[in-house]
């Protein structure tokens, strides 16, 4: 193989290495964040920030590598939502300052994240909450 066919490769490679990371975290749209957030049984923790914000920017991968340690977890999913471009979600959902981490299950806001910021102490946080909220539902849907 001649080096330009081998460089051609590695940077087909390293691209589609850059998507299936990347596709761990949903990125919600004012079209979508009501569907997402309402689906049965599933959990959503939503970073909500704009590109503007220096403590949004010093989180740097930290929201991709909590979604690429969720993954398999069929319950629960990560999801952003830029507030520059989805201001009608953030507005709806109360969001006053950024980053702000909330988990929504069901459809309804379960809690807000306001611990340390690095992926044990989230992956923890969405873990607990999730199984909190899951056994709530179950109990409202048996008194039904």
């Amino acid at each position: 193989m001649k080096l330009g066919a081998r460089l051609i490769a590695f940077m087909l490679l390293l691209s589609l290495t850059i998507v299936l990371t990347k596709a761990e975290v949903i990125t919600l749209t004012p079209e979508t964040f009501s569907d997402k957030v309402k689906e049965k049984d599933t959990a959503w923790f939503v970073k909500f920030c704009v590109p503007w914000c220096k403590h949004c920017k010093k989180l740097g991968n930290l929201w991709e590598e909590l979604g690429n340690a969720m993954e398999g977890d069929d319950e629960i999913e990560i999801g952003e939502v830029d507030c520059g471009k989805s201001r009608d979600v953030c507005t709806k959902v109360e969001i006053h300052s950024y980053p702000t981490f909330k988990l929504f299950y069901n459809g309804e806001e379960v809690s807000k994240y306001q611990g340390k910021r690095d992926v044990e102490s989230l992956k923890t946080f969405v873990v607990e909450e999730t199984e909190k909220a899951a056994e709530k539902a179950q109990l409202e849907d048996k008194e039904l």
